[in-house]
């Protein structure tokens, strides 16, 4: 990212865009993409969202300025939208056994952490060797090569029925969505009070009301308002909504501390995080994978939020000339264990008893959960930093610019908006605490394959 920054001329309020065009775009359309996979083959869906993914990475290798990368981030957004829930609900289908869910999910977390590790070394020898670009480019034989194999060895499932998709509720989330994560961008420039801010998350507001509303009403809503009913769900989609505000938030502070701060080169800040991914692969695959058919869920997520928020305030003892060991490192590996006892619980648990017609909406939304508030967090959290560097930077004016100083308001910036997010964690580890009061699964099937949702509901209650 600094060096696409750089390139392409991208102020530091803006350079957030850079994910939240990708992560909005893929939130605030899973849903929708999670019904069609539902209806029209989850298999189809699956080839569908690789192919059109590989095509919005090469436009976005290709741009040469701001607008076209976002358009391309916001391509690969919406064939995300598509993919991701086709291949989640193939899985929840597949495996519907608890130990066999739990192995399958835990695998689904390696397999993540793995490619999180792969991606940021390759990420980082492209970006030295290359060019920032083939950090794109390099998505498309990979979804070729995987497009090939779903062909050959997946088999096909939907749901039967005619199709009927919520439009009203995709433009009205869409929008609404939209117009909260701009407004919060503004507010580093326009501030917080500014009738334009207010105006844009009071709009923003309104319009995701108003999706609540459609939703309640329509007879085939995008957004089945049972399944955020049940409790566990509705605990499980907030613990991972808010674990990737966290984590969202960590690597891009990280990668400008170690880049701009420190003088990190791309492929070195990759190795830097290593670490991190290591922690999330140990504690998903190991710990966690282990322990899940044995405890309840919050007994895994509850302790893995406060993990993930003891990360996000070491960012308050690093200092400009912290050492690797005793700043990123630290921070790092309290983010990934937490995160690695959060993700394969939640991800269980949100599709955990749902009617096999429902998966691939249930696999959206909690994959909505995940990417909407990632959109929000950054946003949020990249205001906050941007404007608490600002500050530093006024109150020592009298110093003069220098590049110690500059770097100095740039960490102050990161602290501070990792405090935020490290209350923002606290907060939520007690409210699902609270809510997520379910039981251990015990060794004996839960599916509800052959039924309808509400008569899953009361075996998955009693297990």
């Amino acid at each position: 990212m600094p060096s696409l920054q750089r390139d392409l001329g991208i102020s530091d309020g803006d350079r957030q865009w850079i994910i939240t065009a990708y992560t909005l775009a893929f939130g605030s359309l899973l849903l929708l993409g999670g019904r069609i996979a539902d209806h029209t083959g989850r298999k189809r869906a699956f080839l569908i969202g690789l192919l059109g993914f590989a095509g919005a990475s090469a436009l976005g290798g290709a741009a040469d300025n701001f607008e076209m990368l976002l358009s391309a981030r916001a391509l690969q957004g919406a064939f995300a939208a598509l993919l991701g829930p086709s291949a989640l609900s193939l899985l929840t289908v597949t495996f519907t056994r608890p130990e066999e869910r739990a192995k399958a999910f835990g695998i689904w977390g390696a397999i993540t952490a793995v490619g999180g590790a792969i991606g940021l070394l390759a990420g980082g020898a492209l970006t030295d060797y290359l060019d920032w670009r083939w950090c794109l480019y390099v998505s498309v034989p990979i979804a070729l090569i995987a497009a090939v194999g779903g062909y050959a060895l997946l088999g096909e499932s939907r749901r039967e029925g005619r199709a009927r998709f919520d439009i009203p509720g995709v433009l009205l989330v869409t929008s609404g969505l939209v117009a909260i994560v701009y407004g919060t961008s503004q507010a580093e420039s326009d501030g917080w009070g500014s009738a334009k801010v207010i105006g844009l998350l009071a709009a923003g507001a309104v319009l995701l009301a108003g999706f609540a509303i459609v939703e309640i009403r329509a007879s085939q809503p995008m957004l089945p308002p049972r399944l955020i009913a049940n409790r566990t769900r509705g605990g499980a989609y907030l613990s991972v909504g808010l674990a990737m505000v966290g984590m969202f938030g960590a690597f891009l502070f990280m990668t400008y501390y170690l880049q701009a701060v420190k003088g990190y080169s791309p492929i070195r800040t990759g190795v830097a995080f290593l670490p991190m991914t290591v922690a999330v692969l140990v504690s998903a695959g190991g710990l966690a994978t282990r322990l899940l058919p044995k405890v309840p869920p919050r007994m895994l997520i509850v302790p893995g939020m406060l993990l993930v928020a003891s990360g996000m305030l070491w960012l308050r003892t690093m200092e400009t000339d912290t050492a690797y060991v005793e700043g990123v490192l630290v921070s790092g590996l309290l983010l990934g264990f937490g995160a690695g006892l959060i993700m394969p619980v939640a991800f269980n648990y949100a599709t955990h008893g749902i009617d096999r017609r429902d998966a691939g909406v249930a696999s959206a939304s909690v994959n909505t959960a995940q990417q909407i508030s990632s959109s929000i967090g950054t946003a949020l959290l990249n205001t906050i930093a941007t404007s608490a560097t600002a500050d530093h930077l006024a109150s020592h004016a009298s110093q003069g610019r220098s590049p110690a100083l500059a770097k100095e308001a740039m960490l102050e910036g990161f602290a501070t908006a990792g405090t935020w997010a490290a209350w923002i964690l606290l907060g939520g580890a007690l409210i699902v605490a609270v809510l997520m009061n379910t039981p251990r699964a015990n060794h004996q099937a839960v599916t509800a394959n052959a039924g309808s949702a509400e008569d899953a509901e009361p075996l998955l209650a009693h297990t």
